[in-house]
């Protein structure tokens, strides 16, 4: 089983969900922060560190005894990473997305692949739960190479929760791919909803199951309600506007830990995500 956890927008309570639900699970788990521009699963867990590992993508190296100028490579990159017009090419490897088209399309062979580190991959452990993120390094502007590469280090015989990135931009998809069930994080407010309404315009896209956790009930309005009994989504739970839980937030604590009422809910919350999520994982070859 592995399960993302993802929202339209941020600051809904993706992570509460991600850390407590792993907390709960009765047996090792993985949880996997893809967040990696801003990972903060690690700050509720106070993991023992098991190591990093450097990330890179392959970017272009011109050779310019042998670059005639053609302008071959410019024409093919789509994101105008490389650009030659009449003179040795231009690099920005800051937008090149590692394809390697451009050393293959060269007709005098005069470009190269070198790597260029772009973030590290950390992993811990928290009692059952074993800890992967990805931090992207500073400046970096695409993050779907790095959340592949957390994803990698996924154990298929081990249940997993991805942490996902708020939105429904490229790395939100990066994450989504191959995952087994969605749940979608929102809040009962006009923001909530039409971030809410995308999501799972995206979650449909891709042909998953999904169903949604409405966090600090009692804040807004009935909207995101009957929006999702109109669409025939399922509510799978509620958590209430409750300033204990912002309490314990606020101080890196777990609510099942420092709530434990909470528990039960969150257990429920495993259940009926494996009994939804289970034609989909059967019908898979």
């Amino acid at each position: 089983m592995i399960l993302a956890v993802a929202s339209g927008k941020g600051g809904t309570g993706k992570t509460t969900f991600s850390v407590n639900l792993a907390r709960v699970f009765n047996a090792p788990v993985q949880l996997l922060d893809c967040d990696v521009e801003e990972p903060n699963a690690h700050l509720f867990l106070n993991g023992t560190p098991l190591g990093n590992e450097s990330v890179s993508i392959s970017v272009p190296e011109v050779d310019e005894s042998r670059c005639d100028g053609c302008g071959e490579c410019g024409r093919f990159c789509r994101y105008k990473a490389i650009v030659a017009i009449k003179t040795s090419p231009l690099i920005f490897a800051e937008l090149c997305h590692g394809c390697g088209g451009c050393a293959k399309i060269c007709p005098r062979r005069a470009i190269r692949e070198v790597p260029r580190p772009i973030g590290i991959v950390e992993t811990s452990q928290s009692e059952n739960i074993t800890l992967v993120q990805g931090r992207l390094n500073i400046g970096e502007t695409m993050a779907p190479p790095l959340i592949r590469e957390v994803k990698k280090r996924l154990t298929k015989t081990m249940p997993a929760i991805l942490d996902a990135p708020p939105g429904t931009s490229c790395p939100v998809v990066a994450t989504l791919r191959d995952v087994d069930f969605a749940l979608l994080v929102t809040e009962p407010t006009p923001f909530g909803l039409n971030d809410l309404k995308l999501a799972v315009a995206m979650v449909r896209e891709l042909g998953l199951p999904f169903g949604v956790a409405i966090n600090r009930c009692g804040v807004g309005d009935q909207r995101v309600h009957e929006y999702c009994h109109g669409e025939t989504i399922p509510i799978l739970a509620e958590i209430p506007d409750d300033r204990r839980i912002a309490e314990a937030y606020s101080r890196g604590r777990l609510i099942v830990d420092a709530l434990p009422e909470y528990r039960d809910l969150l257990q429920n919350l495993w259940t009926e995500i494996g009994f939804m999520s289970a034609p989909f994982r059967e019908a898979q070859p």
